[in-house]
């Protein structure tokens, strides 16, 4: 028992080192979280605020990695050009957009008042 749930964790690691080192935008993400931890640090956020850019960051890491697990998969099973396939990658990629968009935004209101108040 404990032996699989150990085995979980280590496919899903897997799975997170192979999202950050094969696809470029994931790195992006890497870079924006990293960057965002910063600045939530060094500006002292209060815990709810925390709790909304944790929220925002996991739903930008899970959109991305479904959209790259459906790429590979699709890349498997279709490696030939077709209008499905390409409708069903597009339509993850923009879950990633809609995702990084409302991510941005609420890192916007989260953080542009903190800043004001340096200024």
């Amino acid at each position: 028992m404990v032996r699989k749930r150990l085995n979980s964790f280590r496919y899903a690691f897997a799975g997170l080192s192979t999202l950050v080192s094969s696809q470029p935008n994931a790195r992006i993400h890497l870079a924006a979280t990293i960057l965002v931890i910063a600045f939530a640090i060094l500006l002292n956020i209060a815990l709810w605020e925390w709790a909304i850019l944790a929220l925002a960051a996991g739903m930008v890491w899970t959109a991305e990695a479904l959209n790259t697990a459906l790429e590979f998969l699709a890349d498997r099973v279709a490696p030939e050009k077709h209008e499905l396939v390409r409708k069903a990658k597009d339509t993850a990629a923009g879950g990633v957009l809609a995702a990084a968009v409302a991510a941005a935004a609420a890192g916007l209101l989260i953080f542009v008042p903190h800043f004001l108040l340096l200024v």
